[in-house]
């Protein structure tokens, strides 16, 4: 699977509407065949910064990035951001969320 997450510093005047902003995009990306998960954030220590994780099969991710949403979404984010996106996009083995070994409740 592809493993994505991206940092966005969202301009202070789009903080309380970036939501809204990224809507249509956030469930198109969610409805796509490939998607595995898409999960929006807020960082705890920078309220200007949302955090995006999202997983793709490896054969969706192409898919992805070559939709017509995906443009469409990243041209919409654009006025509202303060500075470029930071990313760390790898290819994983998994489908998915596991559990974490270190830390069971039983």
């Amino acid at each position: 699977m592809y493993f994505i997450v991206v940092k966005f510093p969202v301009r202070p005047g789009s903080v309380d509407t970036w939501m809204d902003v990224v809507a249509d995009y956030t469930s198109d990306c969610r409805s796509e065949e490939g998607n595995l998960f898409f999960e929006w954030s807020r960082s705890v220590e920078d309220p200007h910064e949302f955090v995006l994780v999202e997983a793709f099969t490896d054969e969706g991710a192409a898919a992805h990035v070559a939709s017509p949403h995906f443009s469409e979404g990243i041209e919409a984010m654009r006025p509202h951001l303060s500075a470029t996106p930071k990313i760390v996009s790898r290819q994983v083995e998994g489908n998915g969320w596991e559990p974490m070994g270190e830390l069971r409740i039983d």
